[in-house]
């Protein structure tokens, strides 16, 4: 089927290439109105949860009287006293457009001193928003919010996410400027050809560009959070490259095998081309099929998910996935038929490699004493991964972003310099209730440790609105306590009480993610599980694979968390530790490592499986497709860290963590665990390595997709070596 398919490639090469040309120039002009259907930050709430429903339950019964934007003015030479100063404040939110703005509060407007700093030469202004797009009407009046005199700096549950996204999609076009020039460059030097080294680099544009077209596809049937854009296209570069690493890679041996076949009377040169394409989709590009459909299944895992981000990715990510999958295998076979022997030209001139080189030493090194080899390694992976045990979670917040953006700074006031913050209130909807149950109610609450104030600010009918004020961090361990407890007071009799806030919303987003996660990683298991036998004809091996998986994927969130919660090395990257790590982001990064570690297991294990099935020898075969492949993995695993290690030069801490966290999982998954770990586990495992239960093997015998393309051969018996 695969042999097949590409001689179908090369004969139809012309046709391919201007169809993927096509493909290219609508990623470019289709594809870019995507950005404007996507669906910002939002999506990190499960709807089903206390907090949601309290959010849809206040929509429908009040209107919408919340602070949106928050303008903190100051002078260091003025106070709230002077005059002059009240006069700036008064006359901006006297001019503000009745039409965008419901209400406006200052101190001089409520005489409260929460308005006022501890030092009175600060105060702010607190916006609600009018209208169905309360982000448009923000839009049109924030230029107008300066005072004269003043310094003015906006922030507030509106500006947050707005920015945020707008500096992840900056992350994100600074990534593949950096990116594109040092992956030309590393191309031609693993190569040594700058003809071979243009052809991965051009699957992946091409990749990117279709990717467009694939997420505005997608936009016309399901929600897309902006943080698919961002993630998703930027991995379908790096993907598509080590796929394309892959196939030209091999193409290059087959080419030289067969061109030693035609010198001594053996095919003609134009069937040699077609004959090493046919070879490679045989043997690299059904790796490539399995390496695709394992990470596009770890993808729709997230569809476990209730959170919008997650399922959005997961539709995302599968797609991209699958289309550099296919791209890789359709497109990339016909231009190496163009190409043909000229896939060589231009070569640049460095040193010959060994034969017998480093990694086959390196791989019976580990082989030699295999126990010792995997307790060492395995016990170094499980130590790396012992700071993840003291993690703490959160949800985005300003800390995330850099320490100049205006909602950073703004929260950052509020929490220094003034005694009450506006963004420290909680809401409590309570249906059906009567006023002296309100009351009670209210009484009740206030005793909650942690509890500032709780006032009723909303009577519809028999429905009833909460606020509950506080001065706990939001994201605290102490603010999502007190949540808790919140929702534990016992509702007035007959009535329904929903609590929301940041606090609650941490806490439903905690219960969401850690209520599922065993499900989602039992559906990895079995499915990843059944891909892999399918490659491969065995049962144990994807049982070692997700061990290996595992081991190597502990070590990366230990770094992340010693990095981005606790601060190591948090000078050199640039950002300021939030003391927390984000509940979402990490199952991203999980699902995203992962996936990549089986596609690097698959690169190496396919080829062990070659040589096994041509020797036999369980020792040699390791070492061998160690030797083999490991060039391939390493230079894969060097060029997507290129690719995904430009977010870790990004401004948002989030950005940078999946860049850090990433490339940490890809260089200990490319290097320790493909190295060391797999070919002391293989030879520990020998002949039953490749077992399978009789009816399992008979049926892998008929069905399954053996890398020489010959099904005729059943597992071996199970036995040492």
């Amino acid at each position: 089927m695969f042999a097949a398919l590409g001689r179908f490639a090369v004969r139809r090469r012309w046709w391919i290439v201007v169809a993927a040309l096509v493909v290219a120039v609508a990623g470019g002009l289709f594809g870019s109105t995507a950005m404007g259907l996507f669906t910002g930050g939002a999506g990190f709430v499960d709807p089903r949860s206390e907090s949601n429903r309290a959010d849809e339950l206040l929509a429908r019964l009040f209107p919408h009287d919340g602070v949106d934007v928050i303008v903190v003015y100051e002078s260091r030479q003025r106070t709230v006293d002077d005059p002059a100063f009240a006069a700036a404040v008064r006359e901006v939110a006297g001019r503000l457009p009745a039409d965008k703005v419901s209400a406006a509060h200052t101190y001089w407007s409520t005489g409260s001193p929460r308005y006022v700093s501890t030092d009175r030469h600060a105060t702010y202004m607190t916006l609600t928003m009018t209208g169905e797009d309360r982000v448009a009407s923000y839009q049109a009046i924030k230029d107008g919010l300066g005072a004269p005199g003043l310094t003015a700096t906006q922030g507030g549950p509106l500006v947050f996410p707005l920015q945020i996204n707008q500096l992840s999609l900056a992350d994100v076009v600074r990534a593949e400027i950096i990116s594109i020039p040092v992956l030309m460059i590393l191309l031609v030097l693993v190569f040594r050809s700058a003809v071979a080294a243009g052809l991965p680099l051009a699957i992946g544009m091409l990749t990117m560009f279709g990717s467009l077209t694939v997420l505005r596809l997608l936009t016309a049937a399901v929600d897309v959070s902006t943080y698919a854009f961002q993630i998703v296209t930027i991995l379908g570069l790096g993907l598509a490259i080590d796929y394309a690493l892959l196939l030209v890679t091999r193409f290059r041996e087959e080419l030289a095998t067969r061109g030693d076949e035609t010198n001594t009377g053996g095919d003609t040169a134009a069937g040699t081309v077609e004959d090493a394409v046919a070879r490679t989709m045989a043997t690299a590009g059904r790796a490539v099929l399995f390496s695709g459909l394992t990470l596009a299944t770890c993808f729709l895992g997230l569809l476990i998910f209730p959170q919008l981000i997650y399922r959005s990715i997961g539709y995302a990510g599968a797609a991209v996935v699958l289309f550099a999958m296919l791209t890789t295998m359709t497109v990339l076979p016909a231009l190496l038929g163009i190409a043909g022997h000229r896939v060589n030209a231009l070569r640049v001139p460095l040193p010959r490699r060994s034969e017998r080189g480093w990694w086959y030493r390196l791989a019976h090194t580990a082989m030699r004493r295999p126990l010792v080899a995997t307790v060492t390694v395995g016990g170094l992976l499980i130590a790396l991964g012992v700071p993840f045990l003291s993690v703490r979670w959160g949800i985005p917040d300003p800390a995330l972003l850099p320490a100049d953006a205006s909602s950073r700074i703004v929260a950052e006031q509020l929490r220094n310099r003034f005694e009450h913050a506006p963004d420290r209130v909680m809401t409590v909807v309570v249906t059906p209730v009567t006023p002296e149950g309100t009351r009670e109610y209210a009484a009740r609450l206030g005793q909650v440790a942690g509890v500032d104030s709780v006032a009723a600010t909303g009577q519809n009918g028999g429905a009833a609105r909460l606020a509950v004020t506080y001065r706990a961090e939001p994201t605290s361990d102490a603010a999502a306590g007190m949540a808790r407890e919140l929702r534990e007071v016992p509702a007035p009799e007959g009535a329904t009480a929903l609590v929301t806030g940041r606090p609650a919303t941490l806490l439903d987003v905690r219960a969401a993610v850690g209520d599922r996660l065993p499900w989602f990683g039992l559906f990895v298991v079995v499915a990843c599980g059944v891909l892999l036998f399918w490659a491969f004809g065995s049962v144990v091996l994807p049982l070692k694979s997700l061990v290996m998986n595992t081991l190597s994927l502990s070590a990366s969130f230990g770094a992340i968390t010693l990095i981005f919660q606790d601060g190591f090395l948090s000078g050199g990257l640039g950002f300021d530790p939030a003391g927390w790590l984000d509940v979402v982001f990490p199952v991203i990064i999980l699902v995203m490592a992962f996936g990549l570690a089986l596609d690097y297991e698959v690169f190496l294990v396919s080829r062990i499986r070659e040589e096994w099935d041509r020797t036999q020898d369980s020792a040699e075969s390791v070492a061998v497709g160690t030797h083999r492949s490991a060039g391939v993995i390493s230079s894969a695993a060097l060029l997507l860290i290129v690719v995904v290690g430009g977010f870790a030069l990004g401004e948002v801490t989030l950005m940078k963590m999946i860049g850090v966290g990433l490339v940490i999982a890809i260089a200990v998954d490319a290097t320790i665990v493909r190295g060391l770990l797999v070919p002391a586990t293989m030879r520990l495992l020998g002949r039953w390595a490749w077992w399978a239960p009789a009816p399992l093997a008979r049926w892998w015998a008929r069905h399954g997709l053996r890398e020489n393309g010959d099904p005729s051969r059943a597992p071996e018996p199970a036995g040492r070596a």
